[in-house]
């Protein structure tokens, strides 16, 4: 191959590659301002009220809200929680509920895609964390 075709088709991927990344900021920037909407409107108030839910009942749970997300922790264990956060690291950003329990010695964790910051509802964050909730109280 001629230097100059290597050369014009590298230049043409870092373009390309520059683009991208551009854009994947852009992308992100976008989702990070819905995903705190959707955080300071929705979840956190959400998160609060199922809380306050579960005291009454003896399951005592505390609502944190660490940068850029929110966390309903268990007053018995620190392993014990279910949270919401932002993930940005794929090709779009979605919305990430991972949940955390310890059973004995083992500390069992999933996450699962809950949706996109722009499009998610109430009902969905609802759905999610009573979905969640139900690990830790059938004890």
């Amino acid at each position: 191959m001629e230097v100059s075709d290597v050369r014009k088709r590298l230049l043409t991927t870092i373009e390309r590659a520059k683009r991208q990344a551009a854009e994947r900021r852009a992308r992100n920037d976008e989702a990070t301002r819905a995903f705190d909407r959707v955080l300071n409107n929705v979840a956190i108030p959400l998160f609060r009220q199922v809380a306050g839910v579960l005291r009454p009942e003896q399951h005592l749970f505390t609502v944190f809200t660490p940068s850029a997300s929110v966390r309903l922790s268990s007053d018995r264990s620190a392993e014990d929680f279910v949270e919401l956060f932002l993930d940005t690291t794929g090709s779009t950003p979605s919305v990430i509920g991972h949940t955390s329990r310890n059973r004995g010695r083992r500390v069992i964790e999933s996450e699962q895609v809950i949706g996109a910051p722009d499009t998610l509802t109430e009902a969905e964050v609802l759905e999610f964390l009573l979905k969640a909730i139900e690990a830790f109280v059938d004890r």
